[in-house]
């Protein structure tokens, strides 16, 4: 028998985590250019404890692009075409709850989406068409593991959660903040949830890993959130989560199939012969199984 093929794992680093030590043979990939414009920033492609991984910095190197003006589509398309099974996105949050206490972290499982810009959050565009179930939009394989994992390296975890996408960059109004509470949800953050979908739509597993900072403002009494708060309560995070990374990169190589590398069968509904050629060609990656 052949050597069992381990799965290639992608590593979405957010704010405060712009480089994942202990790669090994890296390759430092510039990539000036997809069909949808330009990434973040290099991708850094290597092994972590023998599993290939792809590293990507959210806000590029150096933290210099918004939350709103994140390549979303640029990002998830070129970790589809370096052959990345599954993506761990880590990012930073609020939390809604009393007991989600900063420097907890939470693995959610349900995203509401509350952002405003009209971020590209989909390939289908421009001649095609397809609608992908997105009913639970994370991974399960995947939250197992990091959620086992996070506990493993002795911190507090939340298995489930519900994480609100806002727009950004401001934080939230009190107002919002105590509406927000109002729905049930338990983390806030600005980027999670069109990574989600455009990983649900390329059929990459896709699972979040989020270091709580601060309590947004709902919590009177408590100390006013700051950037300064958010960052030194990260940097503190930023170890554990790749403590996090490193306990769970192996388990998460030897996973043999993802539900979500079907997601697309089924999915798109714009007749072949309808479908732009240079579509077919730009989205080749993510289609290509599905239409010729």
């Amino acid at each position: 028998m052949g050597e069992l093929k381990m799965a290639k794992i992608g590593i979405i680093g957010g704010s405060g985590l712009y480089k994942m030590e202990g790669i090994e043979h890296v390759e430092d990939l510039t990539i000036p250019d997809t069909p949808f414009g330009p990434p973040s920033d290099h991708f850094m492609k290597g092994k972590l404890e023998g599993v290939d991984v792809v590293f990507l910095a959210r806000h590029g190197r150096g933290h210099h692009i918004s939350p709103s003006e994140i390549n979303y589509r640029a990002n998830i398309f070129e970790m589809k075409r370096l052959g990345v099974d599954a993506i761990v996105s880590v990012s930073a949050c609020g939390s809604m709850k009393e007991g989600i206490k900063p420097m907890d972290f939470v693995v959610p499982d349900q995203f509401i989406d509350r952002t405003n810009k009209a971020r590209e959050s989909s390939f289908f565009t421009g001649g095609i068409v397809a609608h992908v179930a997105l009913a639970d939009p994370v991974s399960p394989e995947l939250t197992k593991v990091l959620a086992e994992c996070g506990r493993q390296a002795g911190v507090t975890v939340h298995e489930k959660g519900i994480y609100l996408n806002m727009e950004g960059p401001q934080f939230s109004t009190r107002a919002e903040s105590h509406l927000y509470r109002s729905w049930g949800v338990d983390i806030i953050g600005m980027t999670n949830m069109a990574e989600a979908k455009l990983a649900r739509e390329a059929e990459i597993a896709y699972a979040s890993l989020c270091a709580v900072t601060d309590y947004d403002c709902w919590f009177e009494g408590h100390e006013e959130v700051t950037v300064e708060m958010i960052i030194g309560n990260l940097n503190k995070n930023v170890e554990r989560a790749k403590e996090i990374l490193r306990l769970a990169i192996p388990r998460l190589g030897k996973i043999k199939k993802f539900a979500a590398q079907d997601a697309l069968k089924n999915a798109i509904i714009t007749n072949p012969a309808n479908i732009p050629e240079q579509k077919k060609r730009e989205l080749s990656i993510i289609i290509g199984k599905y239409i010729q």
